[in-house]
């Protein structure tokens, strides 16, 4: 008789999400440390939060108890600075707008950075913004008149808020609407979760293809909604930001694979431990089904409540 495989068994490498899915802001998640201490995928921690070097968010997970290396963490500053290096000449001058990773990662890639106290001294021919706790008006108003002098405008991520130990904060997207109120449009390109460059570089990184990598997050317009864009299964955690009801009213571009309280599923076999993994995912998927087949709002919302009353039953596990 085979052993029995677990979920993170089924897949050749994990991409797990890092805010609201192994910490909130210093803390641990319950239970992330342990399941992911206990997994034998490789596995790259890919965040839309682009203020962080992979240097500092690597040493933040170490302190928590995972061990983990600069190489292990890929960043939404590092996916638009590839973005940015492959439409730019090498030492390009980038306006870089948000926390340390950002300057970082565009160094990183050959170009050169420019903040945005020099910007009036310089030609820049980019800009890629993203998030940073001191990020000012001022600054923000530099990447207006960047953009509208034809600077290519990458956005790192555009995730509304943030995940914090105290709540949830204005994220790199708020800081995006506001300069997107003055130009009176969208960036040229977001690398970062729901769009795929983020998740795919990861791929590349882990020299494994999209669909044998198991996208983990806990936010439906972020992580699933990237991880379908990339050609990823995925898990939702919930939590962080998105709950059961959220998920179970997701569009079919947002919906995961499976579904499950915390991380401790990826080290749960699907077809034993009492089948709790797959009956709530099955549960999440019957709904979906009878949304898109429009039946009666009384089915659905019995479908709901079934797939709510699974998710009691784990919970007290």
């Amino acid at each position: 008789m085979s052993p029995p495989q677990t979920l993170a068994g089924r897949y050749a490498a994990i991409v797990c999400d890092l805010d609201g899915v192994v910490y909130r802001g210093p803390a641990a998640v319950p239970h992330a440390i342990e399941a992911l201490s206990n997994s034998t995928l490789p596995v790259i921690y890919a965040t839309n939060n682009a203020s962080r070097t992979p240097e500092d968010v690597a040493a933040h997970l170490r302190n928590l108890g995972l061990p983990c290396a600069p190489g292990d963490v890929a960043t939404s500053s590092q996916a638009g600075a590839g973005l940015v290096a492959d439409n730019v000449p090498p030492g390009s001058g980038v306006l870089a707008v948000g926390g340390p990773g950002v300057s970082a990662a565009l160094v990183e890639v050959g170009l050169a950075p420019v903040g945005p106290a020099e910007a009036a001294e310089h030609d820049v021919v980019a800009v890629l913004q993203g998030y940073g706790a001191g990020v000012t008006a001022s600054d923000l108003a530099e990447v207006a008149y960047a953009v509208q002098a034809g600077a290519t405008w990458v956005a790192t991520n555009t995730d509304a808020t943030l995940p914090t130990d105290r709540g949830v904060a204005p994220g790199n997207g708020s800081l995006i609407a506001a300069v997107q109120r003055a130009v009176g449009h969208t960036p040229d390109v977001v690398a970062g979760k729901p769009s795929a460059p983020l998740y795919l570089m990861c791929a590349d990184r882990l020299a494994v293809a999209a669909e044998r990598v198991l996208a983990v997050g806990d936010r439906l317009d972020t992580d699933i909604e990237g991880a379908v864009a990339a050609g990823m299964d995925s898990l939702l955690v919930l939590t962080g930001v998105d709950d059961l009801a959220a998920c179970l009213e997701a569009p079919p571009h947002r919906r995961p694979t499976w579904v499950a309280p915390d991380l401790r599923a990826l080290n749960v076999d699907p077809d034993t431990e009492g089948d709790w993994l797959h009956a709530l995912s099955r549960a999440v998927v019957a709904v979906h089904r009878a949304r898109d087949a429009g039946s009666p709002a009384s089915d659905i919302a019995a479908l709901s409540e079934s797939a709510e009353s699974v998710l009691a039953a784990v919970r007290f596990r």
